[in-house]
């Protein structure tokens, strides 16, 4: 359990600290040459760790291009998305939609893998989706459009799992995240101001550097957590962000805790963790290894 919790406060820490980041950034950089930075840099650390050992870039093959491809399209939608949204809406009800996305791929797995769609895993989707209601509260002064951004990218998120859990089968992770900064990279500079580089200077060093480490920090935490424990335990910790990243936009940015953003993410919560639950025992059942969803930052 101390690993587990060690790994769970990497990530958390991770997701915050990509926020603030972003934010700290908005105001001189676009969101496509913020994620030009970290794409090019995580690009250049794979690439010298392939330098450094062989049985790495031996993994690294292009056999499955196409569904590298598909996967790393949908998520930089999603991921200029969630970067966008992290620029005009509070902290908290960026990261509470966040965590629809197991709902998402719920459905999407019901839609395109045949998967059955049960009365209880049917009743968790109406729980969430009730909890994104209270979450937008659409009718009232308080909805914003711009959270459609980070509910779109919740499920860009969910899209981008599935298509991972077929990656798994034959590919490893460092290859995953090999083809993901290489496509990336240059969808975001084709984006970017040719010359947005002449724009940095030394008062961006630290975010700049918070954003590059955790384009890989966040993966590697999130997929350590789950070797010492189930989605079940993981995703009820890592929920812990919601509230933290919620006194952190109050405290620093004059954010106003709104109740109704905790409480939506609460209902979206118990429907995940329901949905969980129900999940793993049938995978249990059946020998299954569960699926783990990746983020979309």
């Amino acid at each position: 359990m101390l690993w587990l919790a060690l790994w769970m406060a990497g990530a958390i820490a991770s997701y915050i600290a990509a926020a603030v980041a972003v934010r700290a950034l908005a105001k001189s950089l676009t969101v496509f040459e913020m994620m030009s930075v970290r794409s090019a840099s995580g690009l250049a650390f794979l690439l010298a760790l392939m330098l450094v050992s062989p049985k790495m870039r031996r993994g690294v093959t292009s056999r499955r291009i196409g569904l590298h491809l598909a996967r790393n399209s949908v998520q930089f939608v999603g991921q200029i998305m969630w970067t966008l949204a992290i620029t005009l809406l509070p902290f908290a009800t960026v990261f509470s939609l966040e965590f629809t996305a197991p709902i998402w791929a719920a459905l999407l797995a019901v839609m395109f893998l045949g998967e059955r769609l049960t009365s209880t895993r049917a009743a968790s989707i109406a729980l969430c989706l009730f909890g994104v209601l209270v979450i937008l509260h659409p009718g009232f002064s308080g909805f914003r459009a711009a959270a459609l951004l980070a509910l779109g990218a919740a499920i860009t998120r969910a899209f981008t799992a599935i298509v991972t859990k077929k990656l798994t089968a034959t590919d490893t992770t460092f290859a995953i995240l090999f083809w993901m900064n290489l496509i990336q990279l240059p969808m975001n500079l084709a984006g970017s101001d040719p010359l947005f580089i002449a724009r940095l200077n030394l008062s961006m060093a630290l975010p700049l550097l918070a954003l590059a480490i955790t384009g890989l920090t966040i993966h590697l935490c999130m997929a350590q957590a789950f070797r010492y424990a189930d989605a079940i335990v993981v995703v009820p910790l890592d929920f812990l962000r919601v509230p933290l990243i919620a006194v952190i936009g109050w405290s620093f940015y004059g954010e106003p805790l709104d109740a109704l953003v905790l409480a939506g993410s609460a209902l979206v919560i118990a429907g995940v963790i329901w949905n969980l639950r129900t999940e793993a025992r049938a995978r249990l059942q059946a020998g299954a290894i569960p699926l783990v969803l990746e983020s979309s930052e």
